[in-house]
């Protein structure tokens, strides 16, 4: 856990959030500033900084097994997912996580 982190203050309690989905190591929740109808974050628990960091296979696939759930148990179908990874890319919150979002139409590139 990084001492600072939103997500990792989430994903420990220390923030209360309703949790769609929730696995051994993952968690995922209503982004706060939604970018669609359906926009979900999916995050570890453990505090990792980005996809460039991330070297746990397990963790990868349990982090889209968890996106696969969260979507299933809300009914959606269709739905884009997006990882950013470094401010270049339009990371803003320096803890992995992978959007996912639903409900409207998504053009490319993306908008």
């Amino acid at each position: 856990m990084s001492e600072n982190c939103i997500f990792c203050k989430i994903a420990n309690g220390e923030i209360p959030s309703q949790f769609v989905y929730e696995s051994k190591n993952t968690v995922v929740f209503n982004d706060i500033n939604p970018q669609a109808p359906t926009h979900l974050l999916v995050v570890p628990k453990a505090h990792v900084e980005s996809l460039r960091e991330l070297s746990d296979p397990a963790l990868m696939a349990e982090l889209l097994e968890s996106v696969k759930a969260a979507a299933e148990k809300l009914g959606i179908k269709d739905y884009r997912t997006v990882i950013n990874t470094g401010r270049g890319a339009g990371q803003e919150v320096f803890h992995l996580h992978i959007h996912v979002m639903a409900g409207r139409e998504f053009g490319w590139p993306a908008g």
